[in-house]
């Protein structure tokens, strides 16, 4: 019996106590989304242009807001910060994934797996709050119009964009906290393009319902709270718009509501299918495909869908063209 024992342990950790931590030192190897050369350098190329566009993109909303005066209020406050957390939601992903590509050994580190396991959640943790805040923000500007300013005034914007940011990185602490405890096999090979948790736990020797549960219960009571307040809030906003008298208004409004709930839809959808479900129950190959979409697709057409669509926005933009045109 002692004798089994013994060889099961030697199966995951051979040289017993040196070993028994090995991915502390050597870390993990990413295998990326796919194996064929052909793909990956067509996912190669189309990762660094979405990359460039998507930063081109978020710097630009920043810098236009920033800049006039007319765009200051609490809308394109909240817009400014989700510009931001998607640069940087972008930017924790895509380069290490290029670097990942191009180089033959795809190894990462445990303590640079740990940071972009961290910086990730804190960022996808903070965009679902984000997200929830916006609605709620568009639902007051459109169903409580004469107290808009009164409710959202400087001090409680900022105290909603701290709450979005710390109730990420609360989440992330615990849960990074958490996998830096688990013991690892020697099978150091993550099925996936980037450290995300799920693919990380399954290389763990020890069970890992804990983490399951608590990835449950805490990313979860978060994501569908954020959800909830979205959906309640956009049809607060459709039942007001259904009692504006004329076409032209009730079609903007819906046209604006729609495009958002398509976003967020897409964001939340798959976050759900791959946090909220058991890690046993899910697969590999479909949540690394499922990832690029909110990882990758999402930050990219946020700034169209937020921004971009917005006349006053384009007004703002058309401006600045022509303020560098002159010079």
């Amino acid at each position: 019996m002692e004798k089994t024992q013994d060889r099961r342990r030697l199966q995951y950790f051979p040289n017993d106590d040196s070993s028994a931590n090995a991915s502390l030192y050597d870390g993990f190897i990413l295998l990326g989304l796919t194996t064929i050369p052909a793909l990956q350098t067509l996912i190669l190329a189309l990762f660094a242009v979405t990359y460039i566009m998507t930063v081109a993109g978020n710097l630009m909303i920043i810098i236009i807001i920033s800049l006039d005066i007319h765009l200051h209020s609490p809308m394109y406050f909240f817009l400014v910060h989700l510009a931001f957390l998607e640069l940087l939601y972008t930017t924790t992903l895509i380069p290490n994934t290029l670097r990942i590509f191009l180089d033959k050994k795809k190894n990462i580190s445990f303590v640079g797996c740990l940071t972009q396991m961290f910086t990730f959640i804190t960022l996808g943790g903070s965009e679902c709050v984000l997200l929830g805040t916006m609605a709620y923000d568009r639902y007051v500007a459109i169903c409580q119009p004469l107290h808009y300013h009164t409710i959202m005034n400087p001090k409680c914007c900022l105290h909603l964009a701290l709450t979005c940011w710390c109730s990420g990185f609360l989440n992330s602490l615990l849960h990074t906290i958490l996998t830096s405890m688990l013991p690892f096999c020697n099978d150091r090979h993550v099925k996936h393009y980037f450290c995300e948790i799920p693919s990380i736990l399954k290389l763990s020797c020890k069970d890992t319902f804990m983490n399951e549960l608590l990835i449950f219960l805490f990313g979860g009571s978060m994501t569908v709270g954020s959800l909830i307040l979205i959906l309640v809030s956009y049809t607060c906003i459709i039942a007001k718009v259904l009692r504006i008298p004329g076409r032209a208004g009730k079609h903007k409004m819906f046209s604006t509501c729609i495009s958002h709930l398509i976003v967020v839809s897409i964001f939340f959808g798959t976050v759900i299918h791959i946090y909220i479900r058991p890690t046993s129950q899910t697969s590999s190959d479909q949540n690394r495909v499922i990832s690029v979409v909110y990882g990758v697709v999402t930050p990219l057409f946020n700034p169209i869908i937020y921004s971009f669509r917005n006349s006053e926005f384009q007004r703002s933009f058309q401006k600045l063209l022509i303020f560098f045109k002159a010079y």
